[in-house]
């Protein structure tokens, strides 16, 4: 007779979204408000879904159905009154459960709204030999004890490691424990019932994805990198001024504009312009308007380098190509390079001035005009969140 093949082992879920989310500065608890185009309990829901776990079980705070049935609307999941304390939640996901029997079970914080799969796959895989186990990251900071607002003895941070969630247990164990707890319910995690109950709990490798939103910049929605592009073409004409990146060239044709028709720095003011979503150089410097009439582009672009500061970001580079058949580029273009620099207070090493032609066609190529494009790339300035990179 054949060896019968063993089954599947069925793992559940309980996600822990019950709080009320003060601290986060949303019109609603964190976890149900808007976070990357969705609620934040929906994303981590969905990672357990696509993992293949059931059933999940989400614990939600009294009068929130609603919100949570609009967050959660088409996921196959149970919505179960949370408790006083998350240990009082998670006790009522667990018993919620019972009736599935399942093997494993994953217990998670719905503030962490990124789950990457491969924590999922480290934490059940550690189960097949330790009862619990929970994803951590080293400590990097040195660390000391507080002293009444004195510096005491400093920590030994090799020792110490930050707890994430989910937290995987074997299911009929952490059940166990959770109705073995005596004294108030105020564990800090499932990792602590787990301990108190005696059951051995392994470490494995954590995710800074699987940063817990908890203030309200964690909420900050503007991108940590912002890209703009930037086009311009000004005719050449005779008796004119042959101004490019802010350098006067000799040439026996200037270019026509309303202003100095620098061409090349017009293309990178809406290259900036556009990564911070702020219009065109025409939007801000209207040629209609009599005071821009031979103006020096140098305006333009100290405008535009300082919107992107008032916006929170700086520029991390600029890429600027020239189109043209004439004059020759390259014997200016460092001194272009270096006088950009100078407008945008940027390092040297962050702009490139490029040149090419159209081999003889169109109007570049018949040497009626010269065009323009830039790219512009922009960093968000503050970073201090753990979740910013």
């Amino acid at each position: 007779m054949a060896d019968t093949p063993p089954s599947p082992i069925r793992c559940a879920a309980v996600v822990v979204a019950a709080g009320s989310g003060l601290r986060a500065g949303q019109p609603m608890p964190k976890q149900f408000a808007l976070w990357r185009g969705k609620p934040v309990v929906r994303h981590s829901v969905e990672a357990l879904v696509v993992a293949g776990l059931a059933p999940i079980v989400v614990c939600i705070p009294d009068g929130a159905a609603e919100m949570a049935e609009t967050a959660l609307a088409g996921l196959p999941v149970r919505l179960i009154p949370g408790g006083a304390t998350r240990q009082d939640s998670v006790r009522a996901g667990l018993e919620a459960i019972e009736a599935d029997t399942p093997d494993f079970v994953l217990i998670h914080d719905a503030a962490r709204p990124l789950l990457p799969q491969s924590v999922i796959e480290r934490l059940l895989t550690a189960l097949r030999d330790h009862p619990g186990a929970i994803p951590v990251l080293p400590v990097v900071d040195s660390l000391a004890h507080d002293v009444d607002g004195l510096m005491g003895a400093p920590a030994n941070r090799a020792a110490l490691c930050r707890v994430q969630t989910p937290q995987a247990f074997r299911y009929p164990e952490i059940l166990a424990a959770h109705r073995g707890w005596e004294g108030e319910s105020l564990a800090g995690d499932d990792a602590q019932v787990a301990q108190a109950a005696g059951l051995a709990v392994a470490l494995i490798a954590g995710d800074e994805m699987l940063h817990k939103l908890t203030f309200a910049t964690d909420f900050d929605t503007a991108p940590s990198m912002r890209i703009g592009t930037g086009y311009d073409v000004h005719r050449l004409a005779e008796g004119e001024e042959l101004w490019l990146c802010g350098v006067q060239i000799e040439h026996s044709h200037g270019l026509a504009g309303h202003s100095d028709a620098d061409v090349a720095i017009h293309a990178l003011v809406d290259a900036l312009l556009g990564a911070i979503s702020a219009g065109d150089i025409g939007q801000h410097f209207p040629p209609s308007d009599p005071q821009w009439r031979g103006a020096s582009s140098d305006i333009f672009l100290r405008h535009a380098a300082k919107r992107v500061a008032e916006k929170g970001y700086r520029i991390g580079n600029v890429d600027l190509t020239i189109i043209c058949e004439a004059p020759k580029i390259g014997p200016h273009r460092e001194i272009m390079r270096a006088r950009l620099a100078e407008l945008l207070c940027v390092d040297i090493a962050a702009v490139s001035v490029k040149a090419t032609t159209t081999e003889g066609l169109g109007f570049s190529g018949r040497r009626e005009g010269i065009a323009a494009q830039a790219v512009a790339c922009l960093v968000l300035i503050d970073q201090s969140g753990p979740h910013k990179r």
